[in-house]
């Protein structure tokens, strides 16, 4: 295997798990550690890093793992605030699409097959995202021309229709 194609694979491998765990720890309302807004301290000068840059993504997360995944020996403090306004940005594309695509379908929840729909008829997600395969994602709509009836060009009228 060549080292570009190493590198590109453990990359994506890196921005699924930041992806799936963010999204874990969204789903599991929990969020900010279980304190809720009566255990915030007022005055207190602690704000997180995802605050500072105005982001919903986690930067001191994405920090943790760009340290443990050994990308590099060190790592910038500015490099985990880019990556997660590039991944909220990407995810914020990707989502409007989808629901996009899920009010076109008269539904109010986005399922796997609207992210398909959003990814593969918007030209660039679809060329960023050319070898990811989503679950239960299907495939797009797509009949061949030479498949299609063939149209007539004149009023041409068959024998049930003269009697």
């Amino acid at each position: 295997m060549s080292v570009r194609r190493h590198w590109m694979i453990s990359h994506r491998h890196f921005i699924s798990h930041i992806l799936t765990l963010t999204y874990k720890q969204n789903m599991s309302g929990k969020g900010k550690g279980g304190r809720g807004k009566a255990g915030k301290k007022s005055g207190s000068g602690a704000k997180s890093r995802s605050a500072k840059a105005g982001l919903q993504f986690p930067v001191g997360r994405i920090a943790r793992y760009l340290k443990k995944g050994r990308y590099a020996k060190r790592v910038g403090s500015g490099a985990p605030v880019y990556l997660a306004a590039v991944l909220e940005y990407l995810v914020a594309e990707i989502l409007e699409l989808a629901g996009n695509a899920a009010r076109d379908h008269k539904k109010t929840r986005i399922i796997p097959r609207h992210i398909q729909l959003a990814v593969r008829n918007d030209e660039e997600l679809n060329k960023f995202l050319a070898g990811v395969t989503l679950a239960s994602g299907g495939v797009l709509p797509n009949i061949h021309t030479t498949l299609l009836p063939k149209k007539s060009k004149g009023k041409s009228f068959t024998a049930s229709q003269e009697m």
